[in-house]
């Protein structure tokens, strides 16, 4: 088991590095060390973590508890932040730390941003979804009733610290939430991410091994590379496909969540989102059906869920309409013809939406 630190460049606006190995939250005070304050946002659940995080930092150091999960990421938590900040006396020299799972790391983020316009920010993710999706690309958002992460701005972190020393407490569920971003990702970008899961699926679950560290990393490769290709997810047509390709199983994940209240964890919401759109691609006359299988083997390999309530198609249809790919009426999906090779399908017929629900739910 190798303890290197790795080191993932981002091409963004203001370039940044993603440190990935055991050990890397010790690179955090020095990240810091100009600031006299540093907020450290982080979930109710991690306050002794985060205290003994704070205990590291060489700054007065304001601990900002927020609700587990989703809950965290809401207009009332966000005013609270702002309100601590404006008490401590905030100074664009500043910086805030996000220190949890991704909800934790989404606000934490949106609270750097719009502090004074825009302050320090570093992401320190302690969970594997974390590591591989909200903490790389600079995108922060809260949640209205409406939807999920329809607030929010585009703001690159100073850095990021993937500790992979902190999966080892996770519960199994959280890695597989984390594993269903990565076999996404695998999908969109890297056949050897794949075969990592194929070759050892319980490997992937065990925090412990190097095929999952290795995994890990590849994939904030592969996010990397996608958002400094595309760095404010401009309009994608046909087989033109920008940071979109990050939305990949998405459309239909998101509404999931929404109608489960947000109980449901996301990666398995995308897990189910992602056969939804391997059995579109197929039946919009693209992917083969090899490939659909192979999307159902690779997730239920690590037990992540590739079906949903049959009944609940009215409801998620609507709340699709909502994603943020739509463009006016129409509804958009990122899909796959095969592994790497995206286009977007632009208004699908609303018959072969349904039936292809039909035959995910069967």
């Amino acid at each position: 088991m190798s303890s290197t630190l790795e080191t993932v460049p981002v091409a963004a606006e203001r370039p940044y590095d993603v440190t990935v190995g055991r050990g890397a939250t010790a690179l955090l005070p020095g990240l810091v060390a100009s600031s006299d304050r540093v907020a450290l946002i982080h979930p109710v659940e991690l306050s002794d973590q985060a205290e003994a995080l704070a205990g590291q930092v060489d700054a007065e150091v304001l601990l900002l508890a927020a609700p587990p999960g989703e809950a965290a990421k809401t207009t009332s938590f966000l005013a609270d932040c702002w309100d601590a900040l404006a008490g401590a006396g905030f100074t664009r020299s500043d910086s805030v730390v996000g220190f949890g799972g991704g909800a934790t790391t989404d606000v934490a983020g949106f609270v750097a941003a719009t502090w004074l316009r825009g302050v320090r920010y570093v992401s320190v993710p302690t969970t594997l979804l974390a590591m591989v999706d909200a903490a790389v690309g600079g995108k922060t958002g809260i949640n209205l009733p409406a939807g999920k992460n329809l607030v929010g701005a585009f703001w690159e972190p100073a850095a990021v610290l993937a500790d992979l020393d902190v999966l080892a407490t996770l519960p199994v569920d959280d890695l597989r939430g984390g594993l269903a971003e990565m076999i996404k990702h695998g999908l969109i970008a890297d056949e050897r991410t794949l075969e990592l899961v194929e070759n050892d699926p319980a490997a992937m679950l065990d925090p412990a091994s190097d095929a999952l560290a290795e995994a890990v990393t590849r994939s904030m490769h592969v996010k990397a590379g996608v958002v400094s290709g595309d760095l404010r997810e401009a309009t994608s047509h046909g087989t033109h496909v920008g940071r979109e390709l990050l939305n990949y199983g998405h459309t239909l994940g998101h509404a999931i969540e929404r109608r489960e209240h947000f109980r449901w964890r996301h990666g398995y919401a995308v897990s189910v989102g992602v056969v939804f759109a391997a059995l579109l691609s197929r039946n919009l006359g693209h992917a083969d059906e090899a490939f659909v299988q192979r999307h159902q083997r690779l997730l239920t390999s690590v037990g992540l869920p590739t079906t949903y309530d049959p009944a609940a198609y009215d409801d998620l249809r609507a709340t699709m309409s909502l994603d943020k790919k739509t463009r006016g009426d129409a509804l958009r999906f990122v899909l796959l013809d095969e592994v790497g090779s995206p286009f977007i399908a632009q208004a699908p017929d609303e018959a072969v939406l349904r039936a292809t629900y039909k035959e995910l739910t069967r």
